[in-house]
């Protein structure tokens, strides 16, 4: 289908895209500086000025000229040293408008915001699309594929590349956009929004988004999905910039996050949460008017799939929506901890609400904090709202109609619907709306929460988390079995178990006869401890040497958090720190100075526990496992976090809640691991059952052995590849040996069809999943054997030279389960291995090209003369077009003779190596000629060895050489190469020297193009 295709296709169907959605559209060279349609005076400037001040001039009639173009400075001016913090400071006045002061007619200053959009009415603003934009920044010259121009202002970009070119990727797009910033930022001062796309893939991120964060957009309207067959970009463009949702996603879904260490990012809200919001707010509409039932209803969206993103940007958007005439927002969540966590995601963008968020210390100041007529977004926990004594109602607080309740986690049993929650909140609030926010779907049973909220407004369920990268799956392994426990010594849970919370521990173990006392004392038995924090080391270090990360263990006690500490201290004592800045574990415990002495190491205060939490939170602090009894459960996010050990009794909606630690995006991080201890396999069972009834799609956690059997699978696969190779000797062998067993496995799969690529293949996968598996027995029983295949992938990976990563591929979360004896900095340089000097490429010298002819591994010699004749010749390409085209035909003809197997690899080697000679001596032609590298190049341009040019003699065409180079440097400018009257221009100054000189005729054209193409090479690697 796509045989054929080219980057400027895609480019066009994009331009056709924005065209249908209302976008003006032209070519960015007719517009360029010079040009009679010129926009801007300069390559530098970022911004299309008259646009811009056009639309100051058309938004803000009511202010003079000069305050006007006061505003456009501040504007184009970069008032800060960072990027990023100018991108805030630019989006601040995108949204809110540009702080100005003018004075009036009666002499009085006065202040006023001048706005750049019209969020209002689309058509009063400029719409514009640009190809092929240039942006000169110091000595850099850069050229994006499409500019979105709103008003003037450069507000997205997109960066193509080629369907049908494999090694041309969304991500290969993504790169260069890193390459952009550094060399052009002032393009990207204004910028909303970064798209790459091949045109089949498309992916949007924000300024700051890592590539996992560049994230597809599924839908058009919001109603259904787009249809898989649908291209990519084509829903992306048609999706977001519509232009009344380009306006709304730059206005109500972008958020900055400061966390705290001086590390800002910018947020994009993904589809799912800008039509639920959407969906919310129009909900929310009917719930609050006149005739509404207060009831806005509920959105369920799974965890770890920005929840808490989804009701800050729906708090934000409802504010701002004239119908609700400045509105309260009041958050309630059911525990302390949450609605510090909460409320530190409302804090960080409070810009989005236009205000900043509080918090309610006690009953009197929630009662104070909602006494008021109009606005404020308050957070309270649901205790607040019950009175001091059993039975009071809950004084009037406010009957106004625009008062929002927002509750997370709507269907937890803390808000004690029975007991009256909704009957305090009526009594408080009598005429304010409800919707509640949960990761987990409400029980079907659950009739007071419908009561209360309603029914669900939008669902995000685990199985579109997964399949959009928003999550990762989650994987279960029961390891109740590998414990050396007696029957009697295994924790039995009974289904009418009730848990408890922290506080009230000390008052359950008085009452002995609790069903939580005499279960907590048989998990937390001296013995079953012992055998849990020997197993939980060997398990955890056995993950980690498969994928770096972090683990969480959860603890039915606070006591045996302590005493699991303890033992695994006992274990491994370098791990333990009194030090919270050190160590690699901590338990996470609240307490009070009368808890036991043993404990108060453990017991921090809020500033503390904060500090730890960004200790963890950070993937490369060495603080790897945190040992909890409530804390950290909910609404907490550390994505390196990989593996859940759970110790306690968990059920329902808390289970759920639990496990989605683990579920967060990182890195290539495959997905998560739940490891059980007490034999929740059915609580889980019935969880999913649950889920599914309530409509949702995919698997709340899979179970270990699925991963098993994929990576067994992928393993045989790898195994065949190997068939009738004999590598015995890397378990056993020396050093020595090992590195020669390597070099015989490369030429091994080198002789095999395909034998590269498959490998490749098959290992991708078996490295993702034995991830998965480890440290199952099955996955420790073939460990030897996938560091032997990754060992050989690396190998030839590096042969081919196909080992050039970009950062975030070699900072992976997967480990190269590397064999320490054979190299302990897990590298092997082939050259050396094969008892080779390392060569300079640009020499290749007749003693190195004699080694390699003795090589015995004689495919890997093709190998690595072909990737050193590659490099060579790429290199050469921006010298010599011509030169370097002969030597890649000289060189893949020979290659495709060997892969078809009509010459045998001696025969090869010996081509090879003939065209090295070739190579150097076309290297010291020039200087025999008395010409430069780039005169040279046009020399050859010239078809020297052609017998009609050869009659005008060397001296003729060396001076037509030198001619055309200085012909090119005069013509040549900015954007040259794509401006077609330059172009001309100088395709008629290179025949006027071609036919000066008598070249023939007929060979004039030809000349010309060639010479053309070699000028554009030359500029470009100037540039």
């Amino acid at each position: 289908m796509i045989g054929g295709f080219s980057e400027s296709e895609v480019e066009v169907a994009a331009l056709q895209w924005f065209e249908a959605l209302g976008y003006t559209v032209l070519h960015g060279p007719d517009i360029a500086p010079g040009e009679p349609a010129a926009e801007r005076t300069d390559y530098n400037e970022p911004v299309l000025p008259q646009r811009l001040r056009d639309a100051l001039a058309r938004l803000n009639p009511d202010l003079p000229a000069n305050t006007l173009e006061d505003a456009f400075r501040k504007v184009t001016r970069a008032a800060l040293p960072s990027l990023v913090g100018n991108n805030r400071a630019f989006h601040k006045m995108l949204v809110e408008g540009v702080e100005v002061e003018y004075r009036r007619k009666d002499g009085a200053i006065r202040g006023a915001h001048a706005k750049l959009l019209d969020f209002e009415s689309p058509d009063n603003n400029d719409w514009l699309v640009l190809n092929q934009f240039t942006v000169t920044e110091g000595q850099h010259e850069r050229r994006p594929d499409i500019v979105v121009f709103v008003n003037g202002l450069p507000l997205a970009v997109i960066e193509l590349k080629n369907p049908a070119d494999e090694k041309a990727t969304i991500w290969t797009a993504f790169k260069q956009f890193q390459t952009y910033k550094a060399e052009i930022d002032s393009l990207f001062l204004s910028n909303e929004g970064l798209v790459v796309s091949d045109g089949l893939e498309a992916r949007i991120g924000s300024l700051t988004a890592d590539h996992e964060r560049f994230m597809r957009w599924r839908t058009i309207d919001g109603r259904e999905l787009a249809p898989e067959t649908m291209p990519q970009l084509e829903v992306l463009i048609q999706g977001i910039f519509e232009r009344r949702r380009f306006l709304d996603l730059v206005r109500h879904f972008t958020v900055f996050n400061d966390d705290g260490s001086g590390n800002l990012s910018k947020i994009l809200a993904g589809y799912h949460q800008f039509h639920a919001v959407a969906k919310a707010v129009e909900m929310t509409l009917r719930a609050a008017g006149p005739k509404g039932d207060k009831r806005c209803g509920v959105i369920w969206h799974t965890q770890g799939s920005g929840k808490s993103l989804t009701m800050l940007f729906y708090s934000g958007r409802l504010i701002l929506h004239p119908a609700m005439e400045n509105p309260t927002i009041l958050v309630l969540t059911d525990r302390n901890d949450l609605d510090d966590q909460l409320f530190g995601t409302f804090s960080r963008g409070k810009e989005l609400l236009r205000q900043t968020p509080v918090q309610a210390t006690d009953r009197a100041d929630l009662r104070r904090l909602l006494k008021v007529a109009s606005g404020g977004v308050v957070f309270t926990t649901v205790q607040k709202f019950f009175p001091e004594e059993k039975g009071d109602r809950h004084p009037l607080l406010s009957d106004r109609r625009n008062i929002v309740v927002i509750a997370d986690e709507a269907h937890r049993s803390q808000y004690d619907f029975i007991d009256g929650f909704a009957r305090h909140m009526r009594d408080a609030l009598p005429n304010a709306s409800f919707i509640g926010f949960t990761g987990t779907p409400i029980e079907l049973t659950d009739k007071n929460t419908r009561a209360v909220f309603g029914d669900y407004i939008d669902v995000y369920d685990i199985q579109r988390a997964v399949d959009d990268g928003a999550t990762v799956p989650i994987y279960y392994e029961g390891r109740l079995a590998k414990l050396d426990l007696d029957e009697k010594e295994k924790p039995h849970l009974d289904p009418a178990f009730e848990e408890v919370t922290e506080g009230e521990e000390e008052e359950r173990k008085r009452k002995l006869k609790t069903k939580w006392a005499a279960l907590e004392a048989v998990v937390g038995a001296e013995k079953r401890i012992r055998l849990i924090a020997q197993d939980l080391v060997n398990h955890f270090e056995k993950r980690l040497e498969a994928m770096d990360g972090k683990a969480m263990v959860v603890c039915m006690s606070r006591r045996i958090c302590v005493e699991l500490y303890n033992e695994i201290v006992k274990l491994r004592p370098a791990w333990h720190s009194e030090d919270d800045a050190k160590g690699v574990i901590k338990v996470i415990m609240t307490g009070s100075a009368t808890d036991d002495l043993a404990w108060q190491q453990h017991i921090r205060n809020k500033p503390r526990r904060e500090a730890l939490a960004n200790r963890f939170r950070d993937a490369n602090d060495p603080f790897k496992i945190a040992i909890v009894r409530d804390m950290w459960l909910t609404g907490f996010d550390a994505p390196s976090l990989h593996t859940m050990y759970v110790d306690k009794p968990m059920r329902g909606h808390g289970l759920m809640q639990t496990i989605a630690r683990v579920n967060r995006v990182f890195k290539d991080k495959p997905g998560g691991l739940v490891v059980d201890y007490l034999g929740l396999a059915y609580e889980l069972k019935r969880a999913l059952a649950t889920y599914t009834e309530s409509g949702g799609k995919g698997k709340t956690a899979i179970d270990q052995g699925e991963a098993v059997a994929v990576m067994q699978e992928k393993h045989e696969i790898c195994i065949a590849l190997f068939h009738g190779f004999d590598w015995s000797g890397w378990k056993t062998g020396t050093p020595a040996q090992r590195l020669t067993l390597l070099l015989a496995a490369a030429e091994h799969i080198l002789k095999r069809e395909n034998g590269k690529a498959r490998l490749t293949d098959a290992l991708a996968k078996l490295r993702s999943a034995f991830a998965l598996a480890v440290p199952s027995a099955e996955a420790l029983a073939i460990q030897d054997d996938v560091a032997f295949f990754q060992a050989v992938g690396a190998r030839l990976a590096k042969i081919s030279g196909e080992d050039e990563k970009a950062p975030w591929e070699l900072d992976h979360a997967i480990r190269q389960i590397v064999s320490r004896a054979v190299a302990p900095e897990g590298m092997i340089d082939i050259f050396s291995a094969a008892g080779l000097k390392k060569p300079d490429i640009s020499i290749l010298s007749d003693q190195f090209l004699a080694e390699v002819r003795g090589m015995p591994q004689r495919n890997l010699a093709v190998e690595l003369l072909q990737k050193l004749l590659k490099d060579e010749i790429k290199n050469r390409m921006k010298k010599n077009l011509v030169q370097s085209r002969s030597f890649g035909e000289m060189l893949e003809n020979s290659i495709r003779k060997y892969q078809n197997r009509a010459i045998e690899s001696a025969k090869v080697i010996e081509e090879l190596i003939a065209l090295a000679k070739d190579i150097r001596k076309a290297e010291r032609e020039g200087a025999d000629l008395g010409l430069n590298d780039d005169e040279k190049a046009f020399y050859d341009a010239l078809e020297v060895n052609d017998s009609a040019v050869k009659v005008l003699g060397d001296d003729t065409l060396k001076t037509i050489a030198r001619e055309l180079v200085d012909t090119v440097r005069k013509n040549a400018s900015i954007d040259w190469t794509i401006r077609e009257n330059v172009r001309s221009r100088l395709r008629v100054a290179v025949k006027r020297t071609l036919k000066k000189y008598g070249y023939p005729p007929d060979k004039q054209e030809k000349a010309t193009q060639t010479v053309i193409e070699q000028a554009e090479l030359i500029c470009a690697d100037a540039a």
